[in-house]
C-alpha cells in the first residue's frame, strides 16, 4: 500500500504532469467564466488532444479542467446574475445581490475559498473511502434514488417565499416542463404538440439562462446604472475570507453533502447546490437575509459543488457510470487513453486512482488561487454602466443557448422562458422552485418507475427509503419554518392596483391553462406514460386554484398580491414596461438571426444597441463591436462551436464565419 501511495505521489509531482494540469486549469477558467457553457464543452475541447499522451498527464489535464469550472463559473453568477453553469445556480440568489450592494469582491472571495475547501474535502474523503466506496454506492437502489429526488424537491418549501401556493405551483410547472419529451418507461412523446424541437425536451441551459439572466438584464437596463450600487470594493476580498472562517462548520457540512450526492449517479451538480443552499437556510437562526445578500447563501452552494466533483469520480472510476454530464465526457477520455474503469481502479491501477484524486485537490488549489488574484480587478466590472455591458451579456447568453441543440428554436425558447421569468420575478413567483422541479423531473420519474418495477409498492418499506423519507419530512418542516422571503421584508405592506391584480390573474390563468394542457395530454398516454404528468398536473392545478381564489377574493395586503413593479426598486426607473427593454432587444437579435444568421445579426445588434440605447459615440461603438466580434469568432473557432444560421445562409453558399 505504501509503495502504491509513493508511486502515485511521484507521478503527481512530475513537471510534465503539473504543466498539463495547469493547462487544464487555464482552459477551465476561460470556459467557466463564459455563462452557459460548462464542463461538457470544455472537456469536449480537450478530448481530441489526448491521443498519444501519457495517461497520467492526460488525466491531469482533464482533472484540472473539471475541478476549476465550478470555481470560475462564480464570476458570471455573482457579477452578472447569470448562472455560469448548472452547478452555480443557487449562488446567484445571494451573490448577485451582494454585487449590486457593492460587495462583489467579498462574495467572490468567499465563494473561491469555499470552492477550494470543498474541493480539498472531496479529495480527502475520496482518499480515505475509495477502497470501501464500492459496497456503499451499491446500497443505493432505484427506490433510494427516488427518495433522494423527493428530498431535493423538499427545498421548494425553503424557496417558496411568503406565498406557498405560488412556490408549489411554480415547482409543478418545472416538473411538467421537465417531463416534456419521451416518457422514461414507454418512450411515448408527451406535450410536444407537433413540435420537433420538443422531442428531447427543453435543455437545462435554456431554462437556467431564461429564468435568471434575462430578468436581471431587463431589470438592470431599466435602472440604467451600473450593477453595483456602491464603490466600496476596497479590501472586500479579505472580508470574504473572514466570512468563510466564521461559517467554517457550514462549509464542512455542505462539502460532505456535495461529496455524498456527487457519488450517487443520476443526481449531480444540478441538485447539490440547491440542497446545500436549503440546508444553510434551515440551520440559520441569527438575522438571516437569504435572497437579499446573505454571504452564507454563497458559502454553502460553493462548498458543495466543488466537493461534488470528487464524489462524482467514484462511480465514474469504479463502475464506469458517469455521475454527471461532465463525467460522461471524462469517462470517454479515460477509455481513449487506455484506462478502463472498473474494479482494477482499486486493484492493480490503484496508483492511478490516487493520482487522479490528488490531482483534483491540487487543481482546486491552483484554480482558487488564480481566481482569488483576479477577484478584485474583475469585480470592478460591476461599476461599469450597464448599458455598455448589456450587449456583451445578451450576445453571450444567446450564443451559449444556441449550443444546447444548435437549433434556432433554442433562441426562441430562451426568449419565451425569459418572458416567463420576468413575470415570475415581478409577481413574486419563486424562480428557483421552478428550476428545482425541472432538474429533478427526469430523475424522479425514472427512479419511481424502476422502484415500482423491481420492488413493487414494497419499496416504501425499505430501510433506506424510510430514513430518507424522514429526512425529507424534517426538511419540509424546517423549510416552512424558515422560508426565504424573496419579495420584501416580512413587515412590508403589500400594495397593489386594480390593473396589477388583473395582470396577476391573467398570469395565474395562463399557468392553469398549462396545467390543463398537461392533463389533456396525459389522458391520451398509456398508464405508465401519463401517470407522472397527470399527478403533477392535478397538484399544480389545485394550488393554482387556491392562488386564483386569493387574487379574486383576498385582501390586497395578502402576499399573493405582491407586485415588484409597485413596491420594488423599479419604482421611478427608466421606462414603464417590462417587455420593452431587455426582451425587446433580445427578440430583435433572434429575429435578425433568423434572417441573416447570428454573426451578422450580432454585429448589427451591437451597433444598434450602442448607438440607440447606450448613446455611445461612433468611435466607441465601432471599437466595442469589433472587439466583441473578434472575441465571439475566436471562441467559436477554439471550441469548434457553430453560429446559428438564418435564411441568408440557407439561400446562399457563404464562407465561414457568416456561413
Amino acid at each position: 500500500m505504501i509503495d502504491t501511495l509513493l508511486s502515485a505521489l511521484a507521478a503527481l509531482m512530475t513537471f510534465q504532469h503539473l504543466a498539463y494540469m495547469l493547462l487544464g486549469v487555464s482552459v477551465g477558467l476561460v470556459i467557466g467564466v463564459i455563462p452557459g457553457l460548462g464542463g461538457i464543452a470544455g472537456l469536449s475541447l480537450l478530448v481530441p488532444f489526448l491521443y498519444g499522451m501519457d495517461p497520467i498527464s492526460a488525466l491531469g489535464m482533464l482533472i484540472g479542467l473539471v475541478a476549476v469550472i465550478p470555481t470560475s463559473d462564480t464570476f458570471a453568477s455573482v457579477l452578472m446574475g447569470i448562472p455560469g453553469s448548472s452547478a452555480s445556480q443557487a449562488t446567484v440568489l445571494d451573490g448577485f445581490p451582494l454585487a449590486k450592494q457593492g460587495q462583489a469582491a467579498r462574495a467572490l472571495s468567499a465563494a473561491f475559498i469555499s470552492s477550494l475547501f470543498g474541493g480539498i474535502v472531496g479529495a480527502v474523503i475520496l482518499t480515505g473511502f475509495v477502497l470501501i466506496a464500492r459496497p456503499l454506492i451499491l446500497m443505493f437502489g432505484s427506490a433510494e434514488l427516488f427518495m433522494l429526488a423527493l428530498f431535493g424537491l423538499s427545498m421548494v418549501a425553503v424557496l417558496a417565499g411568503r406565498s406557498l401556493p405560488k412556490g408549489l405551483a411554480a415547482a409543478a410547472i418545472g416538473l411538467l416542463i421537465g417531463s416534456i419529451g419521451a416518457a422514461p418507461a414507454t418512450g411515448e412523446f408527451r406535450m410536444i404538440f407537433g413540435t420537433e424541437y420538443l422531442y428531447d425536451g427543453i435543455p437545462l441551459v435554456i431554462i437556467g439562462l431564461g429564468l435568471f439572466a434575462i430578468p436581471e438584464i431587463s431589470d438592470l437596463l431599466r435602472k440604467n446604472s451600473s450593477i453595483a450600487e456602491g464603490n466600496a470594493l476596497g479590501s472586500g476580498w479579505m472580508q470574504g475570507l473572514r466570512d468563510w472562517w466564521a461559517n467554517l462548520f457550514l462549509s464542512i457540512r455542505c462539502s460532505g453533502f456535495g461529496c455524498l450526492i456527487g457519488a450517487i449517479p443520476g443526481l449531480g451538480g444540478s441538485v447539490v447546490d440547491w440542497i446545500a443552499y436549503g440546508h444553510a437556510v434551515q440551520t440559520t437562526k441569527d438575522n438571516p437575509h437569504f435572497g437579499k445578500g446573505d454571504i452564507r447563501g454563497v458559502i454553502a452552494p460553493e462548498s458543495a459543488n466543488n466537493a461534488m466533483q470528487g464524489g462524482a469520480l467514484l462511480p465514474t472510476m469504479l463502475f464506469g457510470i458517469p455521475g454527471s454530464g461532465s463525467m460522461a465526457v471524462f469517462l470517454g477520455g479515460m477509455v481513449l487513453i487506455g484506462i478502463e474503469p472498473g474494479p482494477s481502479m482499486v486493484g492493480a491501477d490503484l496508483n492511478i486512482t490516487y493520482s487522479i484524486i490528488w490531482s483534483l485537490a491540487l487543481a482546486n488549489i491552483m484554480g482558487a488561487g488564480i481566481c482569488m488574484m483576479l477577484a478584485q480587478p474583475i469585480s470592478n466590472l460591476t461599476r461599469i454602466p450597464f448599458h455598455y455591458l448589456a450587449p456583451c451579456m445578451i450576445a453571450l447568453i444567446c450564443f451559449a443557448a444556441f449550443q444546447a441543440t444548435r437549433d434556432l428554436a433554442d433562441l426562441v425558447a430562451l426568449l419565451g422562458i425569459g418572458l416567463v421569468g420576468i413575470l415570475m420575478k415581478r409577481f413574486g413567483w419563486p424562480r428557483p422552485a421552478l428550476l428545482i422541479g425541472f432538474v429533478l423531473a427526469p430523475q424522479a420519474e425514472t427512479f419511481f418507475y424502476q422502484a415500482l418495477q423491481f420492488n413493487g409498492w414494497g419499496f416504501l418499506l425499505r430501510p433506506g427509503v424510510l430514513i430518507i423519507g424522514a429526512m425529507t419530512l424534517l426538511s419540509v418542516y424546517f423549510g416552512l419554518k424558515n422560508r426565504i422571503d424573496d419579495v420584501g421584508a416580512e413587515g412590508e405592506t403589500v400594495v397593489t392596483s386594480h390593473s396589477s391584480r388583473n395582470i396577476q390573474i391573467v398570469f395565474a390563468l395562463a399557468a392553469m391553462v398549462f396545467f390543463g394542457l398537461a392533463l389533456w395530454d396525459a389522458a391520451g398516454q398509456s398508464l405508465l406514460g401519463g401517470v407522472f404528468p397527470l399527478g403533477v398536473g392535478v397538484v399544480g392545478a389545485v394550488f393554482g386554484v387556491i392562488l386564483l381564489v386569493h387574487l379574486w377574493r383576498g385582501h390586497s395586503d395578502h402576499p399573493a398580491f405582491y407586485d415588484y413593479e409597485i413596491v420594488g426598486d423599479h419604482v421611478g426607473s427608466e421606462g414603464n414596461g417590462w417587455f420593452w427593454t431587455g426582451p425587446a432587444w433580445i427578440g430583435g437579435l433572434v429575429a435578425a438571426t433568423a434572417l441573416v444568421g447570428f454573426y451578422i445579426a450580432m454585429i448589427g445588434f451591437f451597433i444598434a444597441f450602442l448607438r440607440v440605447r447606450a448613446k455611445a459615440t461612433w468611435l466607441r461603438t465601432l471599437i466595442m463591436t469589433a472587439s466583441a466580434a473578434a472575441f465571439i469568432l475566436g471562441l467559436a473557432y477554439m471550441l469548434s462551436l457553430n453560429f446559428p444560421s438564418g435564411w441568408l445562409q440557407n439561400a446562399f453558399d457563404l464562407p465561414w464565419p457568416i456561413r
